[in-house]
């Protein structure tokens, strides 16, 4: 008789890697947003059982029925994967029959600029009764160094039924899940970079969570970058976004001083991008929007102050752009002030309200701080962008608009460019509108004095 092979985390582990690469896994994605969709999708791609999760009972419908509710993935994807055993559900039963679970929930701030990490939690305490031995669990949403072994370890080891505990190194318990951390790195609207062409960092909380989730990200993704724990996993997402906002943050005040001097901002960028070494472009705007740059350097300043370490350089970053929304709105009174009107009673046409060109998402979007510091200031403000049709009710926001057709231009008092929409015709919104205030250097080339940079 072959005696039998001990069961321990190594084999469990071993028997995980195998389902992987044969892809016989059943993956779970919690959270089919910008982030979860777009990975579920990659796995149907690669013909594993994929079941996505969501507490949206409208999306589930709307992918029961093939249709999206994302601009950058077509109905016809949708379909394709429903073709190949793609199931959303609201049922968070179903949880356990999972073999791989990846959280893609988000991590907002709260009122005081502090992590609001409710969405995980509660995510995390949903799953927790339900975890068995060698499930591997990932969280991929944004957060501070820690959030992974400080806060999700707990809940799931205190949470679940089978009194299990995260692995370690060595360790011959079977008793075991698996848990890691992978930060996201969507980038709506860019399509010269294919989904699975960016590289994947994973860190485990011991080696054996670091393989598993290393073949779990490399049936999908041509490279894998293992780190050597989920608190440098959780650092690298905030390096990422930190490095883009301390650079724009930084063109951002040389745009307002080249605006008192009297030169290009742009023209400037232009040039200095022509050095081959040593300089990459940022350009300056409206304000930051999405859910990580504008986010992410507070979850860190947070977290520093647990070590009474004050990060300065990044709080300053985070300030200076939290102001550009203002600044604008300061540009458009006094543009109308030049032209002998004052911002109470005058009409304002806000072109674009997506927090970056060409994409449905109006995450953290400076256009919805812009039009609500309109209205305090008295003016009448409209819209339009051709991916939302009204703008409702957010997590910090009311506004209850409805997009308004781009005719009639010269009946408002401003029209104010914040997101530069490459279906806009500029050339004629210049010939036809009053005044053009424009943040994006949309109106590059179009010489009109009723064009306003700033």
């Amino acid at each position: 008789m072959i005696p039998a092979i001990p069961l321990n985390a190594s084999t469990l582990k071993d028997e995980a890697i195998t389902k992987l690469q044969s892809k016989t896994a059943h993956i779970g994605i919690i959270g089919l947003g910008y982030v979860g969709l777009p990975l579920a999708l990659l796995f149907i791609e690669e013909g594993f059982r994929v079941t996505g999760f969501d507490i949206d009972t409208n999306k589930v419908d709307v992918l029961a029925s093939s249709r999206s509710y994302m601009c950058r993935i077509p109905e016809t994807e949708i379909a394709l994967a429903r073709d190949r055993g793609f199931q959303a559900t609201a049922d968070f039963a179903h949880l356990g029959e999972m073999d791989a679970i990846v959280i893609c929930v988000p991590t907002p701030l709260n009122e005081y600029r502090e992590p609001d990490l409710s969405y995980v939690t509660a995510t995390v305490s949903a799953i927790a009764p339900q975890v068995r031995r060698g499930q591997l669990i990932i969280l991929e949403s944004t957060t501070y160094p820690g959030t992974t072994e400080e806060i999700v370890l707990p809940l799931l080891e205190r949470g679940n039924q089978l009194h299990l505990r995260a692995s370690h190194d060595e360790q011959e318990s079977r008793d075991v899940f698996f848990l890691a951390f992978s930060p996201e790195r969507e980038d709506p609207g860019n399509n010269t970079v294919a989904r699975r062409d960016i590289p994947k960092v994973v860190g485990g909380t011991d080696r054996f969570a670091s393989e598993i989730a290393t073949a779990l990200y490399g049936a999908i993704f041509r490279r894998t970058v293992q780190v050597s724990s989920t608190t440098v996993a959780e650092m690298t997402k905030l390096l990422e976004n930190i490095y883009r906002c301390v650079n724009i943050a930084l063109v951002n005040e040389l745009k307002l001083l080249c605006l008192q001097m009297g030169i290009d901002i742009w023209e400037v960028i232009g040039a200095a991008a022509t050095k081959p070494f040593g300089f990459q472009a940022f350009y300056p705007g409206p304000g930051l929007g999405g859910h990580c740059i504008p986010v992410d350097p507070f979850y860190l300043a947070w977290k520093a102050r647990e070590y009474d370490f004050a990060t300065r350089f990044i709080e300053l970053a985070g300030e200076v752009n939290a102001a550009m929304p203002y600044h604008v709105v300061d540009s458009v009174a006094e543009a109308l002030n030049v032209r002998r009107k004052a911002m109470t009673g005058s009409r304002i046409l806000v072109l674009g309200v997506s927090y970056k060109k060409d994409i449905d998402d109006l995450r953290e979007s400076p256009a919805i701080t812009i039009i609500e510091a309109l209205q305090k200031r008295g003016a009448l403000v409209s819209y339009n962008d051709p991916y939302f049709p009204k703008i409702g009710k957010g997590r910090k926001y009311n506004l209850e608009m409805e997009c308004v057709p781009l005719d009639h231009l010269n009946r408002y008092d401003c029209v104010l460019i914040v997101s530069d929409h490459s279906e806009y015709d500029y050339a004629k919104l210049v010939s036809e509108a009053q005044l053009v205030v424009d943040t994006r250097n949309a109106t590059d080339g179009i010489h009109s004095t009723n064009v306003v940079r700033c």
